[in-house]
C-alpha cells in the first residue's frame, strides 16, 4: 500500500492523458445460452421478464458486453440531453431508465424513452465510473475517493464509503456484495446493503480495470501488469498472470476463460480456473479496450485504430476494422 501511494503522483498525469480514451465495444451477436444471461439479470433486480436492460458495466456480472436484444441499424438520434460535463463513463440502462455520471461531479437518472432528467446526485468530484443497477440501488465509484450507494428511483444516499484514492474503476454487484477497484491499489468487496467492507485485496499499482464475477470468483487488472484472480468470498488470491505492462482493460468471463488486454499491446485468454495461458494475440499498439465476447468470437479495440475480431478458442484474427482514431 505505501509504495503503491508514494508513486501516485507519478501517475497522475498519465492517468490524464488516458482517461478520455477508453472506448469500450459492445458489439451485438448471438449467444449459445440466453436462457442464462435472463437468469443473471433476474438475480442482480431487474424486473421485466421482457425486455434485456443492460443493468451495469459490461451488461453482465461476467461483463461479456452482450445482449440478445437488437441492436440498432441505424445511427438516428431518437433523443439527447445536455448535462452539465464532459460524459466518459458508459451507462446502465435498467428498468426504463439511463443511470450515468459526469465529470460535472453528478450522477444522473434519465427517463430511457425521452431523456428527461428524472434525478441527480451530487459527489465530491469527476465521476468516471460506470454504475451498476441491482434491486433499487445505483452503485458507483468518484473521483472524491468514495464509492456510492443511491436508491435508484429517488438519487437518495443510501450509504458511501471511502478508499484511499480517487476512483476509475466501475463496480460489480453480485451475491448482495459490490465489487470495485481502486487507485489506492486495492480490491474492495462491500455489503451492498450496508456498505461495510467485508475485504480488501492490495495489487502492486493502482487498479482502473472493473471486476468480473464468475464461479465465485473475481477476476481484476492491475498497473502492476498482472490479471488477478480472487475468492469472492473473502479476498484470498487464486492465482495471478503476469502480462509484459500495466493492465488498464477489464476481463470478460466466459466458457472458462478469461479475455483481457495489456499495454504490451497483446490481448489474453488465460484459464480461468488456473491462470495458465491459452493464447495470446498480438496488436499493433496499446490494448486500452476491453474484450466483448460472443458466438464464440472476441471483439476488442486497439490504439493502433483497429477493431479486432479473435477466434475465443484460439486466438486466431477472424478480421480487423480500421477506425479514424485510438480505440
Amino acid at each position: 500500500m505505501q509504495n503503491c501511494l508514494w508513486t501516485k503522483g507519478l501517475v497522475w498525469g498519465i492517468i490524464v492523458l488516458f482517461v478520455g480514451a477508453s472506448v469500450i465495444p459492445s458489439l451485438s451477436g448471438n449467444i449459445e445460452n440466453i436462457n442464462e444471461i435472463h437468469r443473471k439479470n433476474e438475480q442482480q433486480g431487474v424486473s421485466s421478464s421482457t425486455t434485456d436492460w443492460w443493468p451495469m458495466y459490461g451488461h453482465d456480472v461476467s461483463h461479456s458486453h452482450y445482449s440478445p436484444s437488437l441492436a440498432p441499424d441505424t445511427n438516428n438520434i431518437l433523443w439527447s440531453t445536455n448535462i452539465g460535463g464532459w460524459v466518459n463513463p458508459s451507462p446502465a440502462v435498467a428498468d426504463g431508465k439511463v443511470y450515468i455520471g459526469s465529470y460535472d461531479h453528478k450522477v444522473y437518472c434519465l427517463d430511457a424513452s425521452t431523456g428527461a432528467k428524472i434525478w441527480n446526485y451530487t459527489t465530491g468530484n469527476f465521476v468516471h465510473s460506470s454504475p451498476a443497477v441491482a434491486n433499487g440501488k445505483v452503485y458507483i465509484g468518484s473521483y472524491d475517493n468514495k464509492v456510492y450507494c443511491l436508491n435508484a428511483a429517488t438519487g437518495a444516499k443510501v450509504w458511501d464509503y471511502t478508499t484511499g484514492h480517487v476512483l476509475m474503476s466501475s463496480p460489480t454487484v453480485a451475491d448482495g456484495k459490490v465489487y470495485i477497484g481502486s487507485n489506492d491499489c486495492n480490491v474492495y468487496c462491500l455489503n451492498a446493503l450496508t456498505g461495510a467492507k467485508v475485504w480488501n485485496y492490495t495489487t502492486g499499482f493502482i487498479i482502473t480495470s472493473s471486476p468480473s464475477v464468475a464461479g465465485g470468483k473475481v477476476y481484476i487488472g492491475s498497473w502492476d501488469g498482472k490479471v488477478y484472480c480472487l475468492n469472492a468470498a473473502t479476498g484470498a488470491k487464486v492465482w495471478n498472470y503476469t502480462t509484459g505492462n500495466d493492465v488498464y482493460s477489464s476481463p470478460a468471463v466466459a466458457d472458462g476463460k478469461v479475455y483481457i488486454g495489456s499495454y504490451d499491446h497483446k490481448v489474453y485468454c488465460l484459464n480461468a480456473a488456473t491462470g495458465a495461458k491459452v493464447w495470446n494475440y498480438t496488436t499493433g499498439n496499446f490494448v486500452h479496450s476491453s474484450p466483448a465476447v460472443a458466438n464464440g468470437k472476441v471483439y476488442i479495440g486497439s490504439y493502433d485504430h483497429k477493431v479486432y475480431c479473435l477466434n475465443a478458442a484460439t486466438g486466431a484474427k477472424v478480421w480487423d476494422y480500421t477506425t479514424g482514431h485510438v480505440l
